[in-house]
């Protein structure tokens, strides 16, 4: 093991915590609060962002996506470049809190936002930003990573920058009561397969990650079978909770990464526009399956240590009980569950990642298209 683990966002935790972010942000800061579809006018967590920042200078940006356009954040960067605004609040799930990050690190840069996705331009500054999470799923209310779309190019990138950090994340479990099913389905699929991108490896011998990660994937294992309670606090407070600790680095620290998963999922969201965790449920059964042979210890290793198997073949069974888990909480796993045509699927996704440059995917770069080829048609 060998890394350097710094997470600076400071976390305010449970009921009532929207009215902390008066005294979190600066007084004399002119703030802009962005926010999604609107959901948030309707559950009250406007009406408390508003009760709270009465003593601020505030205005607000909606229309997020739920797969964040740089088409729609720019015009959130133009406003915070012509009207001065030195604080970004973010309301909403892990879309709206990336487009808060992306909106930061671009209003500090005078060329094309999207260069910040396409690698021409380093992130080294940005303006600081808070988050309000109100859909606990991808752990970017406490990263440094955001996943921005291009609609007209139909590409779904990322990028990583220590200066996006969220100052603070506000998460009440109250937040979450207005969610529909398949948002909060979507939460613990998106947590689940975060750890496993980095724990279904190879064995590493790191035993507070690994341990850690096993930790939470029994948590999600037990939020899946209890999922006839997740209206109830308890149910709320410790998805939001283990979602969050799911990707803020620490169980990633000085171990292998995979995100062959992600990056082929990224590509069914661009073209097909499905949810992010649906598409990490349709691809994520396959590939452990095309790639059996490469993660058979870790695989192994997790079907002892969180599902409590013994005897053979345990980790083709891991895998079933993965996808299992999956379609237990109403999400879909195979093409027909979408409505989706193979021949079509192989055609365009396969044409997306080449034309992407993603032509070697996994921990070990070993996931080539031949690869993806393969676990494409085990998606049937």
């Amino acid at each position: 093991m060998q890394f350097a683990f710094h997470n600076p966002t400071k976390i305010q935790f449970g009921r009532g915590q929207i009215a902390s972010i008066s005294r979190l942000i600066p007084q004399d800061a002119k703030v802009l609060v962005l926010y999604g579809g609107g959901s948030i006018k309707s559950n009250g967590v406007y009406d408390q962002v508003s009760a709270a920042l009465k003593d601020h200078q505030w205005e607000a940006f909606g229309g997020i996506e739920p797969n964040p356009t740089v088409e729609t954040l720019d015009k959130a960067v133009a406003r915070v470049k012509a009207e001065g605004f030195t604080f970004l609040l973010g309301v909403g799930g892990g879309s709206v809190v990336d487009g808060t990050k992306y909106v930061a690190a671009a209003s500090l840069y005078e060329g094309y936002g999207w260069d910040i996705l396409a690698g021409k331009h380093k992130v080294t500054e940005a303006l600081p930003v808070g988050a309000i999470l109100t859909l606990p799923a991808t752990g970017s209310e406490s990263n440094a990573a955001a996943v921005i779309s291009r609609t007209a190019t139909a590409e779904k990138r990322s990028f990583l920058a220590p200066a996006v950090y969220p100052a603070f994340a506000v998460l009440d479990p109250d937040t979450m009561t207005s969610l529909p099913d398949r948002q909060l389905a979507n939460g613990l699929v998106d947590a689940f397969v975060h750890v496993c991108e980095q724990y279904l490896t190879v064995p590493t011998g790191a035993m507070v990650q690994e341990g850690f990660a096993e930790a939470l994937l029994r948590n999600l294992v037990v939020l899946a079978s209890q999922y006839e309670q997740r209206h109830t606090l308890e149910w709320r407070e410790n998805l939001m909770w283990t979602a969050n600790q799911a990707l803020n680095g620490l169980i990633g620290a000085g171990v292998p990464h995979d995100w062959a998963t992600h990056a082929i999922g990224h590509e069914f969201t661009a073209l097909y526009g499905l949810d992010h965790a649906q598409t990490l449920a349709l691809v994520q059964p396959a590939l452990l399956r095309v790639c059996f042979e490469s993660k058979q210890a870790k695989l192994n290793q997790m079907g002892h240590n969180v599902f409590g198997l013994e005897g053979d073949n345990v980790g083709h069974r891991t895998i079933d009980i993965i996808e299992n888990l999956y379609r237990s909480v109403g999400m879909g796993t195979r093409l027909g569950d979408y409505q989706l045509d193979k021949d079509d699927v192989l055609l365009q996704v396969m044409t997306a990642l080449e034309g992407h440059g993603m032509t070697r995917l996994g921990h070990q770069r070993d996931v080539d298209l031949n690869t993806v080829d393969a676990i494409l048609r085990r998606t049937q």
